[in-house]
């Protein structure tokens, strides 16, 4: 259970992008290139405990590390979070591999109520846009 006394649960995932893992890195935490790979308003200040919006404000949270082409660490919530629930931890992390890089993503402090879709959600809103962004750049 987190905190705030609601129940929570970790979202691990790991996808292979055509990237190196400096530009996948920057379409993440860049909110112009987020807005461009995702095609949804996306603001902030990619620096450490800079606050970012993502998906038009559906997203709120900061950075809490930020170590470029290698890793993320942000705590966020969604515009339907639980009341009193407090932000999710996210964590990536990207290693080369050949000419693209291995994402390693582990999204800690879900409520569990939502695991199942932002599950889904991370494929559809952010791997599967990500690769048809990166295919059309090539």
């Amino acid at each position: 259970m987190g905190g705030g006394g609601v129940e929570t649960g970790v979202i691990r995932q790991t996808v292979r992008l055509d990237a190196s893992p400096a530009i996948v890195y920057a379409l993440l935490v860049d909110p112009e290139r987020h807005t461009a790979f995702t095609d949804a308003p996306a603001t902030g200040e990619p620096v450490v405990n800079g606050a970012f919006t993502a998906w038009a404000e559906y997203i709120v949270g900061r950075h809490l590390v930020l170590e470029p082409g290698r890793l993320i660490v942000q705590e966020w919530r969604t515009s339907e979070w639980p009341e009193g629930a407090p932000p999710s931890r996210l964590e990536i992390v990207l290693a080369a591999d050949g000419e693209g890089c291995i994402l390693t993503m582990v999204h800690g402090d879900v409520p569990a109520s939502q695991i199942d879709d932002y599950a889904q959600g991370w494929e559809d809103f952010y791997w599967a846009p990500m690769r048809a962004y990166l295919a059309q750049r090539t």
